[in-house]
């Protein structure tokens, strides 16, 4: 039997996700207790990296409750075998929730993570209040572009993409704002277990949901960074397009993690359009 999950930041709880170990870290809001109109924000990261990539943002929104969880094959989480979903990944994610009892939430996803959140918000409707969806799409890259990084990985670990994925996530202006930056971040993926990381390529090699993207009537705050190269404004302003309730946001000096890029401008306006759902 699961035991309740601690609302205190300075532990770092494990959920029995259907027998996956998840790794998960859930904040109180300031002064001990939610806000009654204020939803939780469910945090879930990108690929390559983890839970940790959301704590500028989280310090920047101390008034809202938030439950942040290291993806199957990242972090402390499990990893298992064989290729992953976004289905299986989303069900990861909603059994989390389901173990906690929470009942309303605001998914907020970046790359996978907005596909996750996409899933989620077709799963379960009356769950999702909100969906702020950074730098992702209904479709991210090829098939034959996430073989090639597939087989790159096998063939050289982690270390054989390291420079080329860190060069993504970042504008070049971080160099100015935090030059040590992007080597302590290019460490976060080059600890990112091999076989998880593979089996993660594999779930956005195979998912599209572009057809399933006018069904989705959650209301939608779409971001992306000014200078992503992954999931570039194009294609993110597409996702926007797609979703019958979403507004788009373009963060200027920012690539593909505006999370850590600007993670100031990227809180203001999550709370704006937390805000606003009331």
């Amino acid at each position: 039997m699961n035991t309740p999950l601690p609302t205190d930041d300075s532990v770092s709880p494990f959920v029995d996700a259907a027998g996956l170990t998840l790794h998960v870290r859930r904040t109180k809001a300031a002064g001990g207790t939610a806000a009654a109109d204020a939803p939780t924000l469910v945090l879930l990261h990108s690929l390559g990296t983890d839970l940790r990539i959301w704590d500028a943002v989280v310090a920047r929104l101390p008034t809202y409750a938030h439950l942040r969880i290291d993806l199957r094959g990242h972090g402390l989480s499990d990893v298992p075998p064989g290729d992953y979903s976004i289905a299986s990944m989303t069900h990861d994610v909603l059994a989390v929730l389901d173990h906690v009892g929470l009942e309303r939430a605001v998914f907020v996803g970046v790359s996978i993570g907005g596909q996750i959140a996409l899933r989620a918000a077709l799963e379960r409707p009356g769950l999702a209040l909100g969906l702020v969806l950074l730098d992702s799409a209904g479709r991210i890259g090829d098939r034959a572009a996430w073989e090639e990084r597939m087989a790159a990985v096998r063939q050289g670990g982690l270390a054989a993409i390291a420079d080329a994925v860190v060069g993504r996530w970042f504008a070049a202006s971080i160099r100015e704002r935090d030059p040590i930056a992007p080597s302590g971040y290019r460490n976060l993926l080059l600890r990112t277990p091999a076989e998880g990381y593979v089996s993660t390529c594999a779930a956005l090699r195979d998912e599209d949901l572009t057809d399933r993207l006018s069904a989705i009537a959650t209301p939608a705050l779409v971001i992306c960074g000014s200078e992503d190269s992954a999931t570039p404004p194009a294609l993110v302003r597409g996702l926007a397009r797609a979703l019958p309730r979403a507004r788009f946001v373009e963060i200027g000096d920012a690539g593909h993690l505006p999370c850590i890029d600007r993670p100031d401008v990227t809180a203001r306006h999550i709370d704006v359009f937390v805000r606003g759902l009331a």
